[in-house]
């Protein structure tokens, strides 16, 4: 019922910019927690930021300063801006929703429903 959708992955060089959406279905960005993942492979998933339904925001300390989430409820889909990037930053980018928003954390278990990913390659 429940459908989180990214789009906007590509393959950029090391300072460049990308920007991430995440079209959710069946929830409301109005009134869930939503965030960003990214995983590598072999590695495990790390949160990177995510907001809360009154619009609160928290980074992990790797990109914050550089990405920046947010969210259109016309749209019901939320964002993450991404600029300064580095190789470091390559990986499965995945948005995730959990209802109601009773917290605000990025623990991955916390989150309950989760996108198919959009893959995001930075060069040097």
């Amino acid at each position: 019922q429940v459908q989180l959708v990214e789009s906007g992955g590509g393959s950029v060089q090391a300072g460049g910019s990308l920007r991430l959406t995440c079209a959710v279905s069946g929830d409301s960005v109005a009134t869930a927690c939503m965030a960003w993942f990214r995983q590598v492979p072999g590695k495990e998933r790390e949160g990177i930021a995510n907001i809360a339904s009154n619009s609160d925001t928290y980074y992990a300390n790797s990109v914050e300063g550089r990405f920046t989430i947010s969210k259109d409820p016309a749209k019901n889909s939320i964002y993450l801006q991404m600029n300064r990037l580095q190789p470091s930053d390559t990986a499965m980018y995945y948005c995730a929703a959990r209802a109601p928003c009773t917290g605000l954390w990025l623990y991955d278990f916390w989150y309950k429903n989760w996108g198919q990913g959009t893959q995001v390659i930075v060069s040097s």
